[in-house]
């Protein structure tokens, strides 16, 4: 958190006291980044060809965050040097050495990169800033966002279909060539998602018309506290 020039903390406003019960409202006041919160409900409530999703929204943000460890840490970033971090850092096709030594490069260099990572958001954890701290409520899916949904339901309700039949077929030349013994059966082919987060499982279709896991309400606060 910045300091005034006597070393005193700057006194927090109601509305800052508020925000900091969030995690994001935290480490936007922590590392002097009160005016993105703004911006977020901007970018998250805006027209369709302008809307961020939430995941986008946390990884703008904790670019952010690395953007000023680095710098308070005296490192002034080149260009593009900060996504090139920021992704070594969290990217699902970073192998576990080059991580490890893109975390101590900026070890070396001063960042406490233990809780930078530490106060890396998650998009449940933006989700809950921007609703609950801020009131934020995101615009209506449009007709594109609805016929999109609908697409990937019949897509998966034809792919889910279609394995029905093959193993029922499969299923019938084994025992009719006396390869296999069965009495009547029936094949049921069900799509499950488990949220990892909030732990609840749905039936892909039934998930794909509610929209959301259970992260959306009750659940999701209790992911922000360990986030």
């Amino acid at each position: 958190m910045s300091e005034q020039r006597d070393g005193t903390e700057p006194s927090l406003t109601e509305s800052n006291r508020s925000h900091t019960a969030s995690k994001v409202g935290r480490v936007l006041v922590e590392y002097d980044l009160e005016d993105l919160g703004q911006t977020m409900e901007a970018r998250w409530t805006g027209d369709e060809d302008e809307r961020y999703s939430l995941r986008e929204l946390a990884n703008w943000l904790n670019k952010h965050l690395l953007e000023v460890a680095m710098v308070r840490a005296g490192r002034q970033p080149l260009d593009g040097e900060v996504d090139n971090v920021y992704r070594l850092l969290t990217g699902d096709d970073v192998s576990s050495g080059v991580r490890t030594q893109a975390r101590n490069d900026l070890k070396r260099d001063g960042v406490a990169i233990d809780d930078l990572e530490r106060d890396f958001v998650s998009h449940q954890a933006i989700h809950t800033y921007l609703t609950k701290y801020r009131g934020a409520r995101h615009s209506k899916p449009t007709a594109a966002d609805r016929d999109r949904v609908e697409s990937v339901t019949q897509a998966i309700q034809r792919l889910s279909h279609r394995t029905l039949r093959v193993t029922e077929d499969n299923l019938s030349t084994l025992e009719n060539t006396d390869r296999l013994l069965i009495g009547d059966f029936d094949v049921l082919v069900d799509v499950t998602v488990t949220c990892q987060n909030c732990g609840t499982r749905y039936d892909v279709v039934e998930l794909l018309e509610r929209g959301h896991c259970d992260c959306e309400t009750a659940g999701e606060e209790s992911v922000e506290s360990i986030d």
